[in-house]
């Protein structure tokens, strides 16, 4: 079962608020005056040209929806938010304040923001590149408010009876006489942050006393299912959250927006997506990616909920990661996608995004190296998404200590921060690389090949797979542990990938059964023209299950070896 009906998806998720922020020497828990912020500006014609150079067909602009913060933007209408249910001084773009609306940080003008946005939907389509949001369903700030909706839009809880702990019809679940109590994370306010009746909070925490590992700064959305009385499902109609939840991403969706990231997709109920995605999509051609840990209810959301791709994160993401730590053998590789029952065409694979910590961080490889030949395998082994993470392709640490998130290895989401190695790639607005290390920019070039790689080539971006790992696990001249290899197959053209986990340069002979010339309908010994696709060489040569074939991998690569009948 293939999925390839959109071509070879590519992602480059970015945070506007960081991307475009030069700002050499930010300051921990700085204010927005002081760090400053990104602007939607900053992708200008020449960044969008350098950012699909790399292959890129989709970018994914994280944190576009108005969210809870600490700066004050009241005289565009916009105050800042209570210090006690703000992550950071940015805020969390996952605590959502207004979904009619966009961060006013990212916008040059406050008052244009709306129009700023609009501009960089349009820029981005004529440089050839498709946009992605992120719609959150579940949870919203506590002080949640739209200023920017529709008229004839009623806001979230307007109409609630919030003497009821559950109706099917309130946007919130409540917890009617107990007042929230938050006794951690405030700034000193002029006023304790008050919440009557107390809500849910964004994780199910259905307690008026949420801790402070709890998503404390959201609340939770009714989407009908009662689970005040254990969790039963309320049939009898449509739930007004799901109402106004479709009219959100049409909203958007008119805007141009052509997909959606569904940020803890799972947390709500598959019939809602069941219900609202054939809507959109009758109006939209958009995508829907779901956001989703739990492996066993994948074909729910996909062949029920309607979505076209899901994240693979339990299964291949923590699989790569091992291995490129040194945790896990290379041949583990071979159970993912074993363990997804032909639902490969549906995952999106990555190797960073906003939650997990960078690879040359201290706390995961300590160096953007091992990222490679990881890329090559997510990238190159199925025809199903791939994903990279701005800074990712010129080796960011996440090592920066920048505020509500600390020194995690990872790069803040909620502080008003400047990525190191995006400065130096920016360079002044020439986009040009001059601040990066000669190291660096190998990286970046690196990564580049082999997504641009992924989607020109007939046989990798729509061909059959063959894992190779079942010929190879007792070769001697083959380190099962270290190197994984596969071939890729279209019409007149077969493609031998192996990747090597070593740091150092290892000569491999690849074992090529009968069984795979036969899968992959290639005639064994039969002369090609052979292309090396990461240099451009051209040779002569076969491959044939007489004798394996031999090559030599520098450390943390991999080679691309195209065979042309």
């Amino acid at each position: 079962m293939e999925q390839n009906k959109n071509g070879k998806i590519v992602i480059y998720q970015v945070l506007p608020r960081l991307f475009g922020n030069l700002n050499p020497s930010p300051v921990k828990h700085g204010s927005f005056k002081e760090n400053g912020a990104g602007k939607f500006s900053a992708f200008s014609k020449k960044a969008l040209s350098r950012i699909k150079e790399l292959g890129i067909t989709h970018i994914w602009y994280t944190g576009i929806i108005e969210h809870a913060t600490l700066t004050d933007f009241s005289a565009c209408g916009i105050p800042r938010n209570h210090s006690a249910i703000v992550k950071g001084t940015a805020g969390s773009p996952y605590a959502i304040r207004d979904y009619y609306d966009v961060d006013p940080s990212t916008a040059d003008s406050v008052p244009d923001r709306m129009k700023e946005f609009e501009d960089l939907i349009e820029r981005t389509h004529r440089a050839g590149m498709k946009v992605i949001i992120d719609f959150v369903p579940n949870h919203v700030s506590r002080q949640y408010h739209s200023d920017a909706k529709p008229p004839f839009v009623n806001d979230l809880g307007q109409h609630d009876d919030t003497a009821k702990a559950f109706d099917r019809d309130n946007n919130f679940y409540y917890m009617p006489g107990h007042i929230l109590e938050l006794h951690f994370g405030a700034e000193q306010e002029d006023f304790e942050y008050n919440e009557f009746p107390a809500k849910a909070t964004g994780n199910n925490c259905f307690s008026p006393t949420p801790g402070i590992n709890d998503w404390y700064e959201t609340a939770k959305l009714n989407y009908g299912i009662d689970y005040v009385h254990g969790g039963t499902c309320v049939h009898a109609g449509i739930p007004d959250t799901w109402k106004k939840m479709k009219d959100i991403l049409l909203f958007w969706a008119g805007k141009g927006i052509d997909a959606f990231r569904c940020d803890m997709a799972e947390m709500v109920p598959v019939a809602f997506w069941a219900w609202v995605i054939p809507q959109v999509k009758r109006d939209f051609d958009v995508l829907f990616i779901a956001e989703i840990y739990t492996p066993e209810a994948y074909p729910d959301y996909i062949h029920t909920g309607c979505f076209d791709y899901l994240y693979d994160k339990v299964g291949l993401y923590d699989t790569l990661r091992a291995v490129m730590e040194g945790k896990a053998p290379a041949h583990r590789i071979t159970f993912c996608w074993q363990a997804l029952n032909g639902l490969q065409p549906f995952m999106l694979n990555f190797l960073e995004n906003h939650d997990e910590q960078r690879i040359a961080s201290d706390f995961f490889a300590g160096d953007p190296r091992p990222g490679i030949p990881a890329m090559l395998v997510g990238a190159a082994m199925a025809t199903n998404p791939v994903m990279i993470y701005c800074g990712q392709e010129t080796g960011e640490r996440g090592m920066d200590e920048e505020g509500f998130s600390g020194l995690d290895g990872r790069t803040t989401i909620f502080d008003y921060w400047s990525m190191t190695s995006i400065r130096q790639w920016i360079n002044n607005m020439k986009f040009d690389g001059g601040g990066l290390s000669h190291d660096r920019k190998g990286l970046r070039e690196t990564y580049g090949k082999i997504l641009r790689m992924v989607s020109s080539e007939a046989a990798l971006r729509e061909g059959m797979f063959h894992d190779l790992m079942y010929a190879n696990m007792h070769n001697p001249r083959f380190n099962p542990d270290r190197q994984y290899a596969f071939l890729r197959k279209h019409e007149n053209e077969a493609i031998l990938i192996v990747a090597n986990f070593d740091k150092a340069e290892q000569t491999v002979c690849v074992n090529i059964p009968p069984e795979a010339f036969e899968a992959c309908e290639i005639e064994d010994n039969r002369a090609a023209t052979v292309v090396d696709l990461f240099t451009g060489e051209t040779t002569v040569g076969t491959l044939t299950d007489a004798w394996p074939y031999r090559l030599t991998i520098p450390g943390f690569s991999g080679r691309a070896i195209k065979f042309v009948y």
